[in-house]
């Protein structure tokens, strides 16, 4: 029985865990955190994703769980609505990442040992296999080892170097945090813009717990993506003399909040997600960014595919091979993301003028409350 080390309890990780073990293979988990990281934003779940999801027997419960969200609207600084855009799609369903996360995990624990609290120290491969120093201080031998660790993922780093070169930075950086529950209108995503930012509120109909946004436009920036006192300092240069609509107030909440979040807009791009027993999944190997709005689809996708490419092959090479045959035209459809970001952030006042009459004339759009 093949014994695999799976990195990163997210979407991805658990995912792959699932189906690892429901082929006859041994998972075992590594997660830094010391329990389940159930805060973040919403995520889209759609097309071979809802199918994969199906086969896990968790939809009804992903359906009951649906943020219920109806779309964007656009106000001015008075909190008067501009424009409106419909979000509902056919097919598409959007959850909260921690809802999934744990609906993940309660399917998964049962056959999948966990450990939570530790990390991947070092990893030495050989012809037979992969031994696993953990930060612990544990020693452990796996056949393979499958990093499902995120932007910033630690296997990358180890097994294909630097993530310098890896990562394409989009222009802009983002963060979100919990909010005030009595702010925004229930069930849309209110976003104000001043020229190259965004502050939204984010209002699901299924949560009591609203959630704030923001986005900047920025050169890449020198920081420690581990240091959130960093991020925040980041975060409040980018928007603290903005006093204009509720920016004060969503920022106050959001630099108090011990679940804040900040990163970069950034696109993982790799030649090959595979280097001898070392694989990536998810977002260490193909993020598309939170632009995208394609992480789940391609995480749960991308994991359910190798899955069945490790089943499915005696040698983890042509595993390996299959799996980013399967998966790569996915992978750089979704990293196309077209306009969003310039939509959503628009560079200037004209910008801003431009992108809602564009949509109102091309039906996207309608104007005001």
């Amino acid at each position: 029985m093949a014994e695999i080390l799976v990195v990163g309890a997210s979407i991805a990780g658990q995912t792959l865990a699932y189906w690892l073990a429901r082929h006859g293979m041994r998972a075992t988990l590594v997660e830094r955190a010391p329990g389940l990281r159930t805060g973040g934003n919403g995520v889209d779940l759609r097309d071979q994703a809802t199918e994969v999801a199906e086969q896990m027997g968790i939809m009804p419960r992903v359906r009951a769980a649906a943020a219920d969200v109806r779309g964007i609207k656009f106000v001015d600084a008075a909190d008067r609505a501009v424009a409106r855009m419909n979000m509902s799609r056919n097919g598409e369903i959007e959850i909260m990442r921690g809802d999934l996360v744990a609906l993940l995990h309660e399917v998964t624990a049962p056959e999948v040992e966990y450990l939570f609290g530790d990390s991947v120290g070092s990893m030495e491969e050989d012809a037979g296999g992969v031994t696993v120093s953990f930060e612990a201080g544990t020693t452990r031998r796996f056949d393979l080892v499958v990093g499902a660790d995120g932007l910033h993922s630690s296997v990358r780093r180890m097994a294909f170097g630097p993530e310098d070169g890896l990562l394409r930075h989009m222009g802009h950086y983002f963060a979100f945090a919990n909010a005030d529950s009595a702010l925004g209108e229930d069930r849309w995503v209110t976003m104000y813009n001043q020229p190259g930012k965004m502050a939204g509120l984010y209002r699901s109909g299924n949560h009591a717990q609203a959630k704030a946004y923001f986005i900047f436009r920025s050169e890449p920036l020198a920081y420690d993506h581990r240091d959130v006192e960093q991020q925040r300092t980041l975060l409040k240069e980018a928007f603290g003399h903005d006093t204009s609509w509720r920016v004060s107030e969503l920022l106050e909440g959001a630099l108090a909040d011990p679940d804040f979040y900040f990163d970069a807009l950034s696109q993982a791009r790799l030649p090959s997600w595979s280097k001898g027993r070392v694989a990536l999944v998810g977002d260490a190997a193909y993020c598309a960014s939170p632009a995208s709005g394609a992480g789940a689809e391609l995480a749960v996708v991308g994991a359910y595919r190798l899955a069945e490419e490790l089943a499915g092959a005696s040698d983890h090479r042509v595993a390996f091979r299959r799996y980013e045959e399967s998966h790569r035209e996915l992978v750089d459809r979704k990293q196309r993301i077209g306009p969003n970001v310039r939509m959503m952030v628009p560079k200037n006042h004209l910008g801003m003028w431009a992108r809602n009459a564009f949509a109102t004339s091309m039906g996207l759009l309608s104007r005001g409350s």
